[in-house]
């Protein structure tokens, strides 16, 4: 095996929103154990540092910053970070679960604004860079059952925003894949993490094929291998990386 099998992305500078928990933080220790430079958000202080130091643990080479986002003014400053980075990842959105007679107006501009304008924001200001190096990687997570249109009758704001994200995504791939740029919408489907109780886990397993829920770093490291594929096959794709549930 040569450095390069083992560190394909050495020398590449990933940043990664939503990176200090959950499927985020995994995704971004993949990156980083495959040689990847890490640029970090968090919305705490006490996560990032605590990711960060997971991180450094790995042997990987990582950074970052942690503040709130309460509008999509105050991520401003994330567009400049992602504007260098040659792997964009948005890995963070905040969820939604009422149906829409009860959904208010600050709730529809909040689940777009975070799930479909914000990951699009980062995207424009990173096409540029990426571009002009003539290679960059973007990922976003979509959210469960959101690889096609569908109907939802608890999520529907949530639900809508993230499947917006396909059109993002292959509007990338069919303009810019001859610039080296790729994009892919990854869809899991109930993932095991710090978030959710174990009363919550017990009942979203009951609703798998599998009767489990997903192993983060397992999604996180087939979402890394995939970045790291030359070339990028699936560039402008929505992959369901739910273990059948969309199927079921």
């Amino acid at each position: 095996m040569t450095p390069h099998d083992a560190f394909p992305l050495a020398g590449r500078r990933a940043f990664v929103l939503g990176g200090t928990g959950g499927i985020g933080r995994e995704i971004a220790r993949s990156l980083g154990l495959r040689g990847a430079r890490l640029d970090v958000h968090g919305r705490r202080r006490e996560s990032l540092d605590a990711a960060l130091a997971g991180f450094r643990g790995d042997g990987i080479e990582a950074d970052g910053s942690a503040y709130p986002l309460d509008s999509l003014g105050s991520a401003r400053p994330l567009l400049a970070r992602a504007a260098g980075a040659d792997i964009l990842v948005a890995a963070w959105g905040p969820f939604l679960q009422k149906p829409l007679h009860e959904t208010a107006p600050e709730e529809w501009e909040a689940a777009a604004a975070f799930n479909l304008a914000l990951p699009g924001e980062l995207v424009s200001s990173a096409l540029p860079g990426m571009r002009a190096r003539r290679w960059g990687r973007i990922l976003l997570l979509g959210g469960t059952r959101t690889d096609g249109i569908r109907g939802f009758r608890t999520n529907a704001a949530y639900a809508a925003a993230k499947t917006g994200l396909g059109t993002l995504a292959k509007s990338v791939a069919a303009e810019y894949a001859r610039d080296g740029v790729a994009a892919l919408v990854l869809c899991p489907g109930f993932v095991r993490t710090e978030y959710l109780g174990p009363e919550t886990l017990e009942t979203l397993a009951g609703k798998t094929p599998g009767g489990r829920l997903t192993d983060p770093r397992d999604l996180a490291d087939l979402a890394a291998d995939l970045l790291c594929r030359e070339p990028p096959l699936w560039n402008g794709g929505v992959l369901t990386a739910d273990e059948g549930l969309a199927a079921w």
